[in-house]
């Protein structure tokens, strides 16, 4: 969802860094790009051991980032193209969402946007242990669907979604909203786009 429908990594960023900065913690944009496409607990899991954070310092920082996102998430917008991409998809095939968003957040935007009725399955954080780039988000989701996984596509922006959907054995497109042609290709992505009339095309071709 993050980066693919909705343009809110930006917003995730801004929300991460505001919430490091009142806790003292400087990442290089290295290791910050690592943290795309994780989900905020994965997050701090990581970085609970990186800084030797305490309990208390690890919620305050989630409690700081939430704070930060929840009061512009009424500002955020679709990624160009993907509400329509969405709603062609859905006539021509079973869609699937399969996301690291908690689900208080996946089901405002599913609303704001009125696309949850599109999706034949939806999973989100909630049904989630391992966090991308696991593959569990999309095992869950392709044992719901009851499909193979070299029948099914997967859209991604992130190195971290495009590792868990080759390990789940799915055919993954990149789209270029949060890396580089060149990195999601360099990651594994089958396909690179850099919008969603490319990939319709391409889909339609097929």
């Amino acid at each position: 969802m993050d980066g693919v429908l909705v343009d809110s990594e930006p917003l995730h960023e801004r929300a991460k860094r505001e919430a490091f900065r009142k806790t003292g913690i400087v990442l290089p944009e290295e290791r910050f790009a690592t943290l795309i496409g994780r989900g905020d607990e994965a997050m701090l899991k990581d970085l609970v051991s990186e800084f030797s954070l305490s309990a208390e310092q690890s919620a305050e920082i989630l409690r700081q980032k939430n704070a930060f996102y929840e009061s512009s998430e009424s500002t955020l917008r679709p990624i160009p193209g993907a509400l329509d991409f969405v709603h062609w998809s859905h006539r021509h095939f079973r869609l699937a969402l399969a996301t690291s968003a908690s689900p208080r957040y996946r089901h405002f935007l599913m609303k704001k946007f009125d696309i949850e009725s599109l999706f034949e399955v939806v999973v989100d954080a909630a049904l989630v242990k391992a966090p991308k780039p696991s593959p569990e988000v999309f095992e869950i989701t392709l044992k719901k669907l009851s499909l193979e996984p070299t029948t099914c596509l997967i859209i991604e922006d992130s190195i971290n979604g495009l590792v868990a959907a080759k390990q789940a054995g799915c055919f993954a497109v990149g789209i270029t909203t949060s890396f580089s042609s060149q990195i999601l290709r360099s990651t594994g992505a089958d396909l690179v786009v850099q919008n969603f009339a490319q990939l319709k095309s391409h889909l339609a071709e097929a």
